[in-house]
C-alpha cells in the first residue's frame, strides 16, 4: 500500500455487463486507464471510499494486483468543510 493513502473501498455495488467488459482488457490497459490525470482515472475520497474505477478495480483485485498501492486522485468529500 502507498504510503498515506489508506485501502480502496467500494462505493457501490458491481455490474455484471461492465465486468465482463474489463475482463477483456489486459491488467497493464486497466492499470493504464486508471492512472491520474485522465477523464476515468482512479478517483476516490480521503478515507478510501472509490468514486471513479469500480468494476476495473474489482477485476485488478481478482488478478492479484496491489490495487491499495494505486496513484489515485483525491477528491474531497463534500459533506466536510
Amino acid at each position: 500500500m502507498s504510503a498515506g493513502n489508506p485501502p480502496l473501498r467500494p462505493l457501490h455495488g458491481l455490474v455484471a455487463l461492465k465486468l465482463a467488459y474489463f475482463e477483456r482488457i489486459s491488467t497493464e490497459g486497466l492499470c493504464a486507464s486508471l492512472r491520474p490525470g485522465g477523464e476515468h482515472c482512479l478517483k476516490a475520497r480521503p478515507d478510501g471510499t472509490l468514486l471513479d474505477g469500480h468494476h476495473r478495480i474489482a477485476i485488478l483485485k481478482q488478478r492479484g494486483v496491489d490495487v491499495d498501492g494505486l496513484p489515485r486522485e483525491i477528491l474531497p468529500n463534500p459533506e466536510l468543510p
